[in-house]
């Protein structure tokens, strides 16, 4: 007998798949999500995936996402899809993309960093060494962000 997961097709909304196994619930808070919205929202997590091995989807009636919000879930998610749902069909699938260079979206962890200094109005600017695991580096200090750094950053919430 197959095995097979079940879950409902939403009539509008987001569906983002292959989320890095565990990362869904960082993928809520990115979206401001807790569940007291009243909208309907599927989490399944660590779901078998032949490309990932394991994976997580999140699916949210009602809402389109900004495109800040797929720049941070690209960050934590680097593998994940974007699905647009209208009249319960996939209108639009975007793949995420990690840019080479972030900018203004995380905070230099250096206190001595020009970034960090508050008189002067420097956007923070990182490069990315590696996207698995996440390895980032400040362009104008040098101090290095992994993915545990960025998580937090994004998420208020420990890796």
């Amino acid at each position: 007998m197959e095995k097979e997961l079940r879950v409902s097709k939403i009539a509008e909304g987001t569906v983002i798949d292959h989320i890095d196994a565990g990362r869904a619930l960082n993928v809520l808070k990115i979206l401001g999500l807790s569940g007291s919205e009243g909208l309907t929202i599927a989490v399944v997590m660590n779901v078998p995936s032949k490309k990932l091995g394991k994976k997580d989807i999140v699916k949210v009636e009602g809402v389109e996402l900004r495109e800040d919000q797929v720049s941070k879930i690209a960050l934590i998610a680097p593998s994940a899809t974007i699905n647009i749902v209208k009249n319960y069909e996939v209108v639009e699938k975007v793949k995420v993309n990690v840019p080479h260079v972030i900018e203004g979206l995380l905070k230099c962890v250096n206190p001595n960093c020009i970034t960090s200094l508050p008189r002067e109005p420097v956007k923070t600017k990182f490069k990315v060494l590696r996207v698995r695991p996440l390895n980032l580096i400040c362009e104008y200090c040098g101090v290095e962000l992994n993915q545990e750094d960025v998580i937090t950053q994004l998420t208020g919430a420990k890796a």
